[in-house]
């Protein structure tokens, strides 16, 4: 199982590099093609929609690193068995927030399908296939920090904990805040 949770938070991060990488491409094109006095039809949008790709993609694996934002001031000077408790309180109502987040962006992927929604820019694409990297991304989050909330209660330190502590122990203070 552990094989495949990892797999399935670099498969995520992959797309995110992907999706970043695109943006790229995107925007070296419009640079070629303005030196030719050509445009990209539709690349402000397709930029648009690949920044949110790679933001919703790249979360699980941002945050099973513990590279996400997080304010440990008052968690951190708890003993360990209310530090514990802390921990188990903020990961379900973290799991509660993503889950609401994944559940309504994947209501709008349906609905935007449905109704056969595109966009309004100068390519009329159908917007449930850029919209669909938001619940897939969100959904990805939700089962890492169900993952997390699992070792918790196993009574095991949190992977994106040890990641941080690794880090610190290396010298490297870059995620701090």
């Amino acid at each position: 199982m552990r094989r495949a949770l990892d797999a399935l938070y670099a498969a995520s991060a992959g797309l995110a590099a992907l999706s970043l990488f695109a943006i790229f491409v995107v925007m070296m094109a419009q640079v070629a093609m303005r030196e030719m006095n050509m445009q990209l039809p539709g690349a402000d949008d397709l930029s648009a929609y690949l920044c949110v790709a790679t933001t919703f993609f790249a979360l699980g694996a941002t945050f099973k690193r513990g590279e996400l934002i997080r304010v440990g001031m008052g968690i951190e000077r708890a003993g360990p068995r209310l530090r514990r408790a802390m921990e188990l309180l903020v990961l379900a109502l973290a799991a509660v927030l993503i889950g609401y987040v994944a559940w309504w962006t994947a209501q709008d992927v349906i609905f935007s399908r449905e109704i056969e929604e595109v966009a309004q820019g100068t390519v009329p694409f159908p917007l449930w296939i850029p919209k669909l990297a938001m619940p897939l991304g969100s959904g990805i989050l939700l089962i890492a920090i169900l993952d997390e909330f699992v070792t918790v209660l196993r009574g095991e330190i949190p992977g994106y904990v040890r990641a941080a502590e690794e880090r610190a122990a290396a010298g490297d203070f870059s995620a701090e805040v």
